[in-house]
């Protein structure tokens, strides 16, 4: 299993490439409370390029990201991801599992970042980060925050202080209403799937490789506006095919339960959700969250098993086309 200094590693890679190349991406560095921080969308432009790198960042740079052709079911460019690595990239990665809150600042947190802290019920599952234990932490660390600002000192100090001391912090932050983040969220359809699946007790660790697609939606107005779009593209309009090592029992056990119609949430937008939750996901049903179609593939058996639908007309809706 990869462990956590490869994984932030190869993100801090991803990094370099992007500062260096910043004036094409339209993306800019600065340095906050000794960290440094790379602007994708707040205070700058961005673009599709800039949303793809970013997507790479959280991803730990284990997984292809590209725009494809537009399906048959919506005229917009499809993100397709593909990772042969999708217990370390999805859920040890690009998961946003950190939850960043002062009294100034709020932001998800994502990326390789997670792994080092090590401090979510995830990596006593499946520990990413062995070094830790030995005193021996990664030495740069990178996160990914969905903010509309960029961070504040005291948003630094408090993802330091789940750190080690000695970690090089950075940070890459965009808003849900620009391009960039607008992109990298769409770019979670598997990893929507490899935690739904978690939480059914499904073994994630049998998925030995993942594909996705997404259908990339209009650049909202407000971030509340990409929250709702982002995550209708994902609950609408997903198909997420999976290579699983493991029997057709456990398929069939787990794969009904698996895409967003096994909730009784599903067939109304998000947004509209998201508001009678009063803003909160964690009062929300989180069966919603997965992928709209899921497609297992068992490479034991040979067979495989299709579950979900695909709801065009919500995403026209959603996307007011």
């Amino acid at each position: 299993m990869l462990s956590g200094i490869q994984l932030n590693k190869s993100a801090a890679a991803i990094v370099q490439q992007c500062i260096a190349n910043a004036d094409r991406l339209r993306i800019a560095t600065s340095e906050i409370a000794a960290a440094k921080v790379l602007d994708f969308g707040v205070e700058t432009l961005g673009g599709l390029e800039a949303g793809l790198q970013l997507a790479r960042i959280c991803m730990s740079d284990m997984a292809s990201i590209s725009l494809e052709a537009p399906s048959s079911v919506i005229p917009l460019p499809q993100v397709v991801v593909r990772t042969d690595h999708p217990l370390a990239a999805c859920l040890h990665s690009q998961y946003a599992g950190w939850k960043i809150a002062t009294e100034d600042y709020f932001a998800m947190g994502s990326g390789p970042m997670r792994a080092a802290a090590a401090t979510e019920p995830l990596f006593t599952e499946f520990p990413a980060e062995k070094e830790v234990s030995s005193g021996n932490a990664p030495t740069i660390c990178v996160g990914v925050l969905e903010a509309s600002t960029l961070p504040t000192d005291a948003a630094v100090a408090a993802i330091k202080s789940g750190l080690a001391s000695s970690a090089e912090l950075i940070l890459a932050v965009a808003p849900t209403s620009s391009q960039a983040g607008n992109l990298q969220v769409v770019a979670r359809s598997v990893e929507t799937a490899m935690h739904k699946l978690h939480e059914l007790h499904f073994p994630v660790q049998s998925v030995v490789s993942a594909a996705g697609a997404a259908p990339l939606p209009p650049v909202a107005k407000n971030d509340l506006q990409g929250i709702g779009r982002t995550n209708d593209s994902i609950l609408y309009g997903s198909t997420v095919n999976l290579w699983v090592d493991c029997d057709d029992e456990t398929i069939q056990a787990a794969g009904p339960k698996t895409p967003s119609n096994s909730s009784p949430s599903h067939g109304e937008q998000f947004l509209s959700l998201f508001k009678k939750a009063n803003h909160d996901f964690y009062a929300m049903d989180k069966d919603l969250f997965s992928p709209a179609l899921v497609i297992f593939h068992s490479v034991k058996t040979g067979n495989s098993y299709q579950f979900g639908t695909i709801v065009p007309e919500l995403l026209h809706q959603s996307f007011a086309m």
